[in-house]
């Protein structure tokens, strides 16, 4: 944003400040600050992956381990001046592969709940629905998996070890 001089104060007027606004460099310093919160919650194997600048990996590292309110907000502080410096599409570029990423395996997971929900619910219909979806499981191992999880389902109310092996055999068989 530029701002001029008067416009009282002659016929061509200059430029006071030919750069960003301090609410501009505000946000920027804000999105720097909660990037490095993000990448405070990788891992040790995803952090070096990115392969960041010393003083910023070690300060990350060393954000981890302290345990004040207000020692962790210098630091977070301390780690997004030091983001200012560098050039982060790289990093937000992997960090949004990596929540992509994220968002289709809880689909994934989403699909097999409702799979193992409707085939305990509606034991029948629901198993001929995954055969005709899956045409070459086994239809009698089938049937004995749904059969031992609603019969624990109607003894217990809720899902236990016959629940969790039709939840695996789901997850394999959906892929």
């Amino acid at each position: 944003m530029k701002r001029f001089s008067r416009p009282d104060s002659g016929p061509d007027p200059e430029p006071l400040f030919d750069g960003p606004s301090k609410s501009v460099l505000k946000r920027e310093a804000q999105r720097a600050q909660a990037l490095g919160e993000q990448l405070i919650g990788l891992n040790d194997a995803e952090l070096a992956a990115l392969e960041l600048p010393e003083a910023l990996h070690e300060a990350i590292v060393a954000a981890r381990s302290i345990g004040s309110r207000g020692g962790g907000a210098r630091q977070r502080q301390y780690i997004g001046k030091l983001m200012r410096d560098i050039d982060l599409t790289r990093v937000r570029e992997i960090l949004g592969a990596k929540a992509a990423k994220s968002a289709l395996e809880a689909q994934r997971l989403q699909r097999v709940e409702n799979w193992r929900t409707r085939l305990i619910g509606g034991a029948p219909a629901a198993l001929t629905a995954l055969h005709e979806a899956y045409p070459t499981l086994d239809a009698a191992d089938w049937r004995q998996r749904v059969a031992a999880a609603l019969t624990e389902h109607e003894r217990t109310g809720a899902g236990g070890a016959a629940s969790r092996e039709l939840f695996r055999a789901l997850r394999e068989l959906l892929g």
